[in-house]
């Protein structure tokens, strides 16, 4: 046997470098993969579950087969659209998948449900869908993207109606900020080839991880199958090779979709149409004569020049109604900053209340989940790590398995402990490369599982 290669079929217990030990200097990943899917989500699966609070279960006792998610109609004088909606679990979902199904970032679903696991969550959880927004504070044309809530809003006015179409996108870093300010869409194109920019490729290049000065469309391209480019040199649109990322800091700069929701994009936007990105996490607007507010900023990381605009716009509307707004509740949902509109003011006595919840029934499958295929004893597969509790098994394969593109993984009892396997792999430089991208993705030493050979038959 090759040295090493691991036998699927030895008892031995090779070592693994365990998730714990990960060096967070290399969570870096291919294509600009970010640190928050270890440091954010490994680590929030320590924390304790919790119900949805009572002001956000359903009214009603039946259940609703769908739910709107992507398009909506916009009253005369309303700001809020959408309904929230609960959804029970079933075993073996996440957050990113539920997340991605219902057309929401992961961090609006992470916000909307604190304490709840996002890759193991409890089967038979009621988690919120945070399926209700308001608008941006910008023109209501074509495409208004607001970075602190990671949503695109594209408007359609036909005569005396106005509609919008709505998706979670991903947005740069800190050190590589998403722009804001006006721009428009300057050409569109399918199936783009990403030339790497040169601040790019050092970055990689200091990280072992040379890339080509172009990527062709195929799994390994980070634009995706769609692209807009915009008038601001260097900025796009596009889709994306790595979906668990929407709705995170993600990107160097540029805006990205679920590859569904950037194919609706493109076919319904025309080449100049105007694109306003603004930057602003705490919203007010109102539906049916009640003033709601949403919270995107949590106060350790409060911006003053925002909350500034919104509290004149607070204090003008007790000046407009003559009445006294309850400061206590702007202030919880200054607290809690869960990124869901609610209620602070009623214009007048007896207004409607609350945005309705809604119960939504589970759907029979949940779109874009990862799909694993089965284990093959005659293919190539990856040995990542050894636990010795299931759970910890279960988290750190769901994080492989959201991986862009995926690195199918699986758990498999073995003795007192649990072992994540990847694979299967036809060829030796598939699962090479997947080692490759363990390490330099995640910080994981992974080890070559050879193909056990079929026994060969002699003459008789």
């Amino acid at each position: 046997m090759a040295a090493g290669l691991i036998d699927i079929r030895d008892k031995k217990e090779p070592y693994v470098t365990h998730v714990r030990r990960i060096d967070l200097s290399l969570l870096s990943g291919r294509f600009r993969l970010i640190v928050p899917f270890i440091v954010i989500f490994y680590l929030n699966g320590c924390a304790i579950t919790k119900r949805v609070p009572v002001e956000y279960q359903p009214i009603q006792s039946h259940m609703e087969e769908n739910i709107e998610r992507n398009e909506f109609s916009v009253a005369k004088g309303d700001d809020v659209i959408g309904r929230l909606a609960i959804i029970r679990l079933e075993k073996g979902d996440t957050l990113p998948d539920s997340a991605r199904h219902f057309s929401l970032g992961i961090n609006a679903v992470r916000a909307a449900n604190p304490g709840v696991d996002i890759w193991v969550p409890n089967a038979g959880e009621r988690i919120l869908l945070p399926l209700s927004f308001i608008l941006p504070d910008a023109p209501r044309k074509g495409i208004v993207i607001n970075l602190a809530a990671m949503r695109l809003f594209q408007f359609k006015r036909n005569a005396d109606s106005l509609a919008v179409l709505t998706y979670p996108v991903g947005i740069g870093t800190e050190e590589r900020p998403s722009p804001t300010g006006q721009m428009y869409v300057e050409r569109k194109v399918t199936r783009p080839t990403w030339h790497v920019p040169a601040s790019i490729a050092k970055d990689h290049q200091e990280k072992g991880d040379p890339l080509p000065a172009a990527v062709l469309p195929g799994p390994e391209n980070p634009l995706g199958e769609y692209a807009l480019y915009l008038s601001k040199p260097a900025y796009l649109i596009h889709g994306t090779n790595k979906p668990a990322s929407i709705g995170l800091r993600a990107t160097n700069g540029c805006i990205r979709l679920y590859p569904e929701d950037v194919k609706r994009l493109y076919e319904n936007t025309p080449v100049k149409t105007p694109v306003h990105i603004v930057n602003q996490p705490y919203l007010i607007g109102q539906r049916n004569g009640v003033i709601y507010m949403e919270v995107h900023a949590t106060p350790e990381n409060l911006n003053t020049v925002e909350f500034d605009k919104i509290y004149r716009k607070l204090r003008n509307i007790e000046k407009e109604t003559g009445r006294t707004l309850d400061w206590s509740k702007v202030k919880k949902v200054l607290a809690d900053a869960r990124g869901i509109p609610v209620p602070v003011f009623e214009i007048m006595n007896g207004s409607e209340k609350e945005i309705e919840t809604v119960e939504v029934k589970h759907p029979g499958e949940l779109n874009g989940r990862p799909e694993i295929p089965e284990l093959k004893a005659d293919a190539w597969s990856v040995l990542v790590a050894d636990f010795p509790d299931e759970i910890d098994a279960v988290r750190l394969a769901a994080i492989i398995n959201h991986q862009g593109p995926q690195i199918p993984a699986r758990v498999v009892s073995k003795n007192t402990g649990y072992r994540i396997i990847a694979g299967p792999y036809p060829d030796v430089r598939d699962a090479r490369n997947a080692i490759k991208r363990l390490k330099i993705d995640l910080g994981i030493n992974g080890t070559l599982i050879e193909p056990v050979k079929k026994p060969s038959r002699g003459r008789r």
